[in-house]
Order: structure tokens, then C-alpha cells, then sequence
């Protein structure tokens, strides 16, 4: 079991697009087991390839005490509008009221290659949508707007360590 550490607000890589999966074999599978591992740990929902420092569009969940991967996702059929708070591994300690979608179709593949689907609705829709935009080098807070967005900003200042 390896659970990873966290890359934290300011590393690089938490802004930088991942690449795209295109070798599903034993580093991979390495990689979801760590995934999963690391998601494991209580209070988490999701961790994102970038947030353990691999650029890979991959990512884990916990969610209802489901624990999975998803490979090279894409979103779609986005139905609804909920708003509640969000927080983040990467921004530690913050908290803010976010808009997600209320339902959402993740499409991707598992970790031997294989086709997967996976239709959230609610905190896994929140989930899914939230680690997806890890993989394309958004946080949370990007989502955030006027003083709702300054707050968080500053708070953010305030918490997070200047590297």
C-alpha cells in the first residue's frame, strides 16, 4: 500500500494540462493502485494524477464507499445545477461554495484499457467534475467569482506556504 503525498497549491504541476494515457501496462497500474491507496485515506473524495505529481489524465474517487479510477476522461450530458462547498487537497484548510453540475457523464477507460462509463449524479457528479479539471490544470477556486473569488484568494495567500 502507498499512499502518496499531496502537491500543494503553487506546484507547477497542479497547472499544467496532464497528458493523455496511452500505455496501459504495470506503471500505470502502479499508478491507480497509488491512486486508490491515497484515496483511501479518511476525508477524501478524490485525487487527481497531478495532485501525486504524475501528469497523467487519471484519477481516483471515494464516494459512498466506492472506491475507483478513471482513465482519460470526458465529460458530457451535464443535466442540472447544485451549489455547495467545496474544498480541495491541494488548497488545504478552505472551503467555498462552488455551482457543479447535478448530473454528469464521465467516459474514459479503466486501468487495462477497458471502456468505462460512469453516470454521476450529485456528490459523485461534484466528485467526477472536480478531479477532471485537476487533469486539465484547474482548481476549484478558478470557478469562483467576484468577492466570493477575492476571499478565497486572499485566505489562500494566508494558508498556503509561498514556495
Amino acid at each position: 500500500m502507498t499512499v502518496r503525498p499531496i502537491r500543494i497549491y503553487g506546484d507547477p504541476v497542479l497547472r499544467t494540462p496532464a497528458d493523455p494515457v496511452t500505455a496501459f501496462d504495470a506503471t500505470l497500474r502502479e499508478i491507480v493502485r497509488d491512486l486508490e491507496d491515497t484515496v483511501r485515506e479518511p476525508g477524501r473524495a478524490g485525487v487527481a494524477g497531478p495532485q501525486i505529481g504524475v501528469s497523467l489524465r487519471v484519477f481516483s474517487y471515494n464516494v459512498g464507499g466506492e472506491v475507483g479510477h478513471m482513465i482519460n476522461p470526458v465529460l458530457s450530458d451535464f443535466e442540472g445545477e447544485q451549489e455547495d462547498e467545496e474544498g480541495c487537497l491541494s488548497l488545504p484548510g478552505l472551503g467555498y461554495s462552488t455551482k457543479r453540475s447535478m448530473s454528469v457523464t464521465a467516459s474514459g477507460f479503466d486501468q487495462h484499457g477497458e471502456p468505462l462509463v460512469i453516470r454521476g449524479t450529485e456528490f459523485l457528479a461534484r466528485a467526477l467534475q472536480h478531479e477532471t479539471d485537476h487533469l486539465d490544470g484547474r482548481l476549484y477556486i478558478d470557478t469562483l467569482t467576484g468577492d466570493v473569488r477575492r476571499q478565497a484568494l486572499r485566505e489562500l495567500r494566508r494558508v498556503v506556504p509561498r514556495r
